[in-house]
């Protein structure tokens, strides 16, 4: 294996758009810049949120702007064995149980605990498990799997971001391995999907960053090793969130070479890469990778509002 493995990892909920494709950029400027090896892992476990055939539109929409990966497409919902196996180890260790709550019984218990009401954590909605079902489900059927989270700070560090840390117990709690409905959470597949593929570099959007102290947790109970991480900035929609399907990203308008490169030259822009502009994506490409290896100026940049995106386009 390469010393260096890193991987793009979408899910394809719609086609990938602007932000998307920022981040798509990065983690391939990290692998080819380290002369190591790109991966693409279709993320599609959650399988009700992604429509039929969005994977494989997504896949060509990577090769439009000329990020083909090294090795055949890895598709998250064919790996139900590889979680299940991951889980199974997790509940022989003790480190795994079942939970038989509701999110309003969850709710409920946390305001008989004093916490605000509507209290929430993380990208998902998440709310701080209080530990209802640690000691036994009491008679009742479990509805999900959940990690039995050890006290104490996480630490880990972000090539961008710098040394980072949180407390998983006391600001998430025990978390879902697998949901209420069946289907596996994105924190085991993704953890047991990057180890299975030696990924040793994990690069993506900033908004994933609070998900990584969960992750190495998950690491460390199933003896894996860590990846480096980078989290690179946001793009931002006008509303000041992420740029999104939810909040109206339209699709890459890759329709003609041409485009195409107004395409990843506004990415690149966005990555802190102010390159002149050449007239074949490949020129546009390996002048990336050069620049991207010896002059890292994503490392001092903020999120980027989507406005920016459209000035990059209109004057290359």
């Amino acid at each position: 294996m390469p010393a260096y493995v890193g991987r793009f990892a979408p899910s394809p909920t719609g086609p990938l758009h602007a932000g998307s494709l920022v981040a798509a950029l990065a983690s391939w400027l990290d692998a080819r810049a380290a002369g190591g090896q790109w991966l693409v892992r279709i993320e599609d476990a959650d399988q009700p949120r992604c429509p039929p055939g969005m994977g494989d539109i997504v896949l060509s929409q990577l090769a439009r702007c000329g990020l083909v990966p090294d090795a055949p497409v890895w598709w998250q919902s064919a790996r139900d064995n590889a979680y299940a196996q991951a889980s199974s180890r997790l509940v022989a260790a003790g480190l795994a149980y079942p939970c038989a709550c509701t999110r309003r019984e969850i709710e409920g218990a946390l305001l008989a605990q004093g916490a605000a009401r509507g209290v929430l954590r993380s990208r998902d909605a998440e709310r701080v498990y209080p530990g209802t079902c640690r000691a036994g489900l009491n008679g009742r059927a479990a509805r999900a799997w959940r990690l039995r989270v050890l006290a104490g700070v996480v630490h880990w560090q972000d090539r961008r971001l710098g040394a980072q840390q949180q407390d998983v117990a006391a600001e998430v709690g025990d978390f879902v391995l697998k949901r209420a409905d069946g289907l596996w959470a994105y924190q085991l597949a993704v953890v047991v999907d990057d180890a299975a593929q030696g990924v040793t570099d994990i690069v993506r959007g900033q908004d994933l960053a609070d998900n990584t102290a969960r992750q190495v947790v998950l690491q460390r109970a199933l003896g894996l090793g860590l990846p480096r991480y980078l989290h690179t900035p946001l793009v931002l929609a006008p509303d000041g969130h992420k740029l999104s399907k939810q909040n109206g990203a339209a699709a890459l308008d890759l329709h003609d070479d041409a485009a195409t490169v107004r395409a990843v030259y506004s990415a690149l822009r966005v990555l802190g890469l102010m390159l002149p502009c050449h007239p074949t994506l490949a020129e546009l490409l390996a002048r990336a990778v050069a620049e991207w290896g010896h002059r890292p100026a994503w490392q001092a940049l903020r999120t980027i509002p989507h406005r920016a995106l459209a000035l990059h386009k209109e004057n290359p």
